[in-house]
């Protein structure tokens, strides 16, 4: 099969780093990135039949502001002024904050996503987080590179307080908060003292 180089214009459909075997899905107008995982420049186009890309976890990319994704977790949670359930994750460089209050969030790189991430690397309809009252849970959405949670491929899973989802070269966070420290009195928001 014949190499690519970042920088083609190859056509639709999914292409394989040589180096480190990351899948992006490219529309007819994209051209092959860098791998989002490792860097590397050389693509070859990826086979339906093979197994390789739903064996390994995508490569972690180092956050630029915390090397430490607890630390990172605990300022995010002491960002949130009410209680609910979040997604929260680091974009250009700043921090996001999603509050889930819908039945449905959808993630991916279409424009009817609720949670978009314009990145070859994700799916148009890559995940779904599903709320309902037994609990909070994320759907593969049929996507090219799979979603995991705190490093295993799931289908369907139920998220906890902390988990870590990844969705293409994205890491997210669920956050499950249910009491709000006061700024002025340190105790939880709704104590009585």
């Amino acid at each position: 099969m014949d190499s690519l180089t970042s920088g083609t214009l190859a056509g639709t459909g999914s292409f394989r780093c040589e180096e480190c075997g990351f899948t992006v899905t490219l529309a007819a107008a994209d051209t092959l990135p860098e791998c989002p995982s490792c860097g590397g420049a050389d693509f070859t186009r990826a086979s339906l039949f093979g197994t390789q890309r739903f064996d390994r976890e995508p490569e972690r990319q180092a956050d630029t502001e915390h090397e430490d994704p607890a630390v990172w977790v605990a300022e995010t949670r002491a960002e949130i002024t009410e209680p609910g359930e979040y997604l929260a994750f680091q974009e250009l460089g700043g921090r996001r904050i999603v509050s889930l209050s819908r039945e449905w969030t959808r993630i991916g790189r279409s424009l009817a996503a609720d949670v978009r991430f314009d990145d070859p690397t994700v799916s148009r309809r890559h995940a779904l987080i599903v709320r309902q009252a037994d609990g909070v849970r994320v759907l593969d959405d049929r996507s090219l590179n799979g979603v995991f949670v705190n490093g295993d491929r799931v289908e369907w899973q139920e998220l906890h307080d902390g988990d870590e989802i990844v969705v293409g070269r994205y890491r997210l966070h669920f956050l499950r908060v249910t009491a709000v420290e006061s700024a002025t009195s340190g105790s939880p928001l709704g104590a009585t003292g």
